[in-house]
């Protein structure tokens, strides 16, 4: 009898229910094939891996991480409450310590799910893996956070989400940017003023395969992540990596994905994308199950593996080599970059202009921030959409400072009588989510 050495708990939610079409990579299937293989290969004959059922979250544990335009049921499915309820219920789990470890199999994704959300983009709707995360902060009180992202593609919408918080460090290994969705995740992009150094981005040139994702683990991210000293890590285990998948250029392998859990050894991982559904998904998944509960992996192989035709080229090896260094002088300077980007109570500003390339909506961005030494800061969003409808998202953040709590509630009483079309305010203090509609003013 085999028996783990660490007890892992899987939740599987393939979703029936939701597809963007028919054909398109991100269906059913994905999650499907995954299921026959861990069956076929008796994995939950092993002692210690166990199945949990997925809860629905509730629209209050939406509201702790998004401000949905104009409300969580206009931009979510049914699928979308029970895909979160995945991530949450395995993050219950290991707090409950049911079990050491666990992965939420499931689907839709959320990495690119950013705070304030009008539509879907990336094929993410709401962010499960940020909506388990505020979930277990506010029922088991962790504060130190870290999310370590996988997936190809950057992940923008964790990186929005956490762009403020000291609290959560927020590490990302994906394609370089100037090839792949959705064009971002460069290494100058480490946070904003309150939080600067705790987001972390390593872009990596297409062709890049197990030598160069193993060398970043043990060479940047676990240095970095037993310096942080993390009370829960969290992996978006997206596996479209591999050298198999469809709309991606790198050269993964089931047994480089395993090897990375390996090491990472994470409390919690939460499935992102990979869509080479007959291929590589059934077997990184494998792969990296065995990983989680301390099982050997060795045997995994993928039908078309061949580690000759998938070597790293020197010149890939190179390139990683100078952006992990580029990486570590950044974490090393966090501090000192940090005083550098504002005065205590000053207030920032940015804008930006964002596509939503799952619904086709374009929104605009004004977001303000308050410069503080104490906390992650009061911030606010004016955010306008090409479907005429503008919002107002006030955040206050947890453990935030009498100043920050007043310039939040400041801005959400002050927010004027005509020009939004809801206001909202995020006191995460209180742990309340509070709306009003200024047109009504005086009606």
């Amino acid at each position: 009898m085999i028996a783990a050495q660490h007890k892992t708990g899987l939740v599987f939610f393939p979703a029936f229910d939701w597809a963007i079409s028919p054909t398109h990579p991100e269906r059913e299937e994905r999650l499907l094939y995954t299921q026959d293989q861990v069956f076929e290969e008796g994995l939950f004959d092993i002692e210690g891996i166990s199945e949990f059922k997925p809860d629905l979250v509730t629209v209050n544990d939406v509201q702790r991480v998004h401000f949905c335009v104009p409300d969580p049921w206009a931009v979510m499915t049914e699928s979308h409450f029970i895909s979160a309820g995945g991530a949450k219920t395995i993050g219950m789990a290991v707090m409950n310590k049911e079990v050491e470890r666990g992965f939420a199999l499931v689907r839709p994704p959320g990495h690119h799910a950013m705070r304030v959300v009008h539509g879907s983009r990336g094929f993410c709707a709401v962010n499960i893996e940020a909506i388990m995360i505020e979930f277990i902060r506010a029922a088991y009180k962790v504060r130190r956070v870290a999310v370590v992202d996988t997936d190809c593609h950057h992940g923008d919408g964790t990186q929005d989400i956490y762009w403020h918080d000291p609290d959560t460090l927020f590490i990302s290994l994906h394609q370089d940017g100037r090839t792949l969705y959705p064009g971002t995740g460069f290494t100058n992009e480490i946070g904003g003023p309150n939080a600067t150094g705790m987001t972390i981005n390593i872009p990596l040139p297409p062709h890049t395969g197990d030598e160069g994702f193993l060398h970043v683990m043990r060479e940047v991210v676990l240095p970095i992540l037993k310096e942080f000293k993390p009370e829960v890590v969290v992996n978006s285990a997206g596996q479209d990596n591999h050298f198999s998948d469809p709309i991606t250029n790198m050269n993964f392998s089931a047994q480089g994905y395993a090897a990375l859990t390996s090491m990472l050894k994470p409390d919690i991982c939460v499935l992102e994308g990979g869509y080479s559904i007959e291929g590589a998904l059934p077997y990184v998944n494998v792969g990296l199950i065995l990983a989680l509960a301390g099982v050997d992996y060795s045997r995994v192989r993928e039908p078309a593996y061949d580690p000759k035709r998938i070597r790293q080229p020197a010149m890939v090896t190179a390139r990683i080599a100078e952006t992990c260094k580029e990486v570590l002088a950044i974490w090393d300077q966090r501090q000192r970059l940090r005083e550098r980007a504002g005065e205590a109570g000053e207030l920032i500003s940015r804008e930006r202009t964002l596509f939503y390339d799952t619904d086709n909506i374009v929104e605009r961005q004004k977001e303000t921030v308050r410069v503080c030494r104490d906390c992650g800061g009061a911030w606010k969003v004016d955010s306008s959409s090409d479907r005429r409808k503008r919002i107002l998202a006030v955040h206050i953040p947890r453990h935030a400072c009498r100043a920050c709590q007043q310039t939040g509630y400041d801005w959400f009483d002050q927010a004027p009588a005509a020009g939004f079309d809801k206001v909202f305010l995020q006191d995460r203090t209180k742990d309340q989510f509070r709306i009003k509609a200024p047109q009504s003013a005086g009606a």
